[in-house]
């Protein structure tokens, strides 16, 4: 019990980690008025291309651009997109109001949504990566990242990426439907681990409501625990020197360790599509020692190369990335994080715990309810045909409509207190 505890510590940490990136990448973007028009011109030729078919001229649209016997899964359908706006707006509101990953839903909306598991993986990687270059605040952290550091966790990424990426292929060269059950069984159990700790959260935050936010400050990493103590005891060369400026003569971690955990969070990022953001935070200060200053600005600087690489090498390269869902997952989310940053300001903290514990078990069981039809279209275990459907319905309408719910609540907040949000802003 202890251990489900702090792994789910853990995971929290790293989720609430990687929603500080996200803020501030949605931030740079939507402020930017020469990005805002580059996304624009981004979204036009889909667009055009999605009225082009509409009047049944798809024809016109040279196959290598998309079109339906194109082997990338470019062809696009208006209510697709759509779909995927609204799933990025649901998980930008999620990463906005709550300040924890709304990147986890991702996946498994696009699979709800009849997307096979290695493109909605596939897609999920590339949005974040095209999010991570259009919103690049690396020159702000420049500072604080130890380039050493950041060189050996990335030799061990791209391996990790590497290997992620090929078990995923492999699987959907087998069979696409053991891809689905792979993929669909990884996010069972990261959501239902990760929801139960926000459950158990909620339910302990409110006995002491008067503790604080959900957002909480974030420790500095100056003071270590054993684990990481340890870990900078082992010498095995080569030893890099980091963190000089905060601890006199710095401190020293054998590259076998840098590389190793480079290597987890780069398989984990290739294999669940969710970038690795999550993880670099919780390792680098709670197992590897590394102060929060410094592992900051590694982690922006990993998240642009981790997916970057994943993205395009291991599933783009294979024809496994939707552009346009990907389009429209960037679109929403930029929007999503801007308003529910904002709803932050007039909503309880305690509040914003639950709607989080919610929309994250609900993904779970989005991909419980899923998994026994994959089971049974393996034939690994009998279920009518029946029985799957309804399964499947439970799953998908409990997941959207808890969404839908949340989604609802957070822009009705917004209206109703949009005075009280432009005096805030002002």
């Amino acid at each position: 019990m202890k251990f489900i505890r702090q792994w789910g510590e853990f995971m929290m940490m790293g989720a609430r980690a990687h929603a500080k990136w996200e803020i501030e990448v949605s931030n740079t973007v939507v402020k930017s008025r020469t990005r805002m028009i580059i996304l624009i011109l981004l979204i036009i030729p889909i667009v055009i291309g999605g009225v082009a078919i509409a009047n049944d001229y798809g024809g016109l649209i040279p196959e290598s651009l998309g079109g339906k016997k194109a082997y990338t899964p470019a062809f696009f359908t208006p209510k697709i997109f759509i779909a995927s706006i609204f799933i990025g707006l649901g998980a930008g509101l999620i990463t906005g109001c709550i300040g924890a990953g709304g990147g986890f839903i991702i996946a498994p909306a696009l699979m709800s949504a009849g997307i096979k598991g290695i493109l909605a993986v596939g897609t999920d990687l590339f949005h974040i990566f095209a999010k991570a270059i259009m919103g690049s605040v690396m020159h702000k952290k420049l500072g604080n990242i130890s380039v050493s550091l950041a060189v050996l966790f990335l030799i061990g990424a791209i391996a990790g990426a590497t290997g992620g990426g090929t078990i995923n292929r492999m699987l959907y060269e087998i069979n696409p439907i053991l891809s689905d059950t792979f993929i669909t069984t990884v996010y069972v159990l990261m959501l239902g681990l990760l929801g139960s700790y926000a459950l158990v959260d909620y339910f302990r935050s409110r006995k002491a409501e008067g503790e604080g936010d959900f957002h909480g400050a974030d420790p500095e990493g100056a003071e270590m625990g054993n684990l990481p103590k340890k870990i900078q005891s082992v010498n095995i060369p080569p030893m890099v020197t980091f963190d000089e400026g905060l601890v006199p003569g710095g401190r020293k971690i054998s590259a076998i360790f840098l590389i190793l955990s480079g290597a987890l969070v780069g398989f984990c990022a290739a294999i669940m599509g969710v970038g690795g953001g999550f993880l670099t935070f919780p390792i680098f200060v709670y197992v590897l020692g590394v102060s929060s200053m410094t592992t900051v600005g590694t982690d922006v600087f990993q998240i642009v190369f981790t997916a970057g690489y994943s993205s395009i090498t291991q599933y783009a390269a294979y024809g496994f990335i939707f552009y346009t869902l990907a389009i429209g997952l960037l679109l929403g989310s930029l929007f999503g994080i801007q308003i529910g940053a904002l709803v932050t300001k007039v909503v309880k903290g305690i509040t914003i715990r639950g709607f989080y514990a919610l929309a994250v078990l609900a993904g779970f069981i989005n991909r419980v309810f899923a998994l026994p039809g994959k089971l049974a279209a393996m034939d690994w275990i009998p279920l009518s045909a029946k029985t799957t459907m309804i399964l499947d319905q439970i799953g998908i309408w409990s997941f959207f409509i808890v969404i839908s719910i949340f989604t609802f609540w957070v822009f009705k907040t917004f209206f109703q207190n949009i005075k009280a949000l432009r005096g805030v802003e002002g």
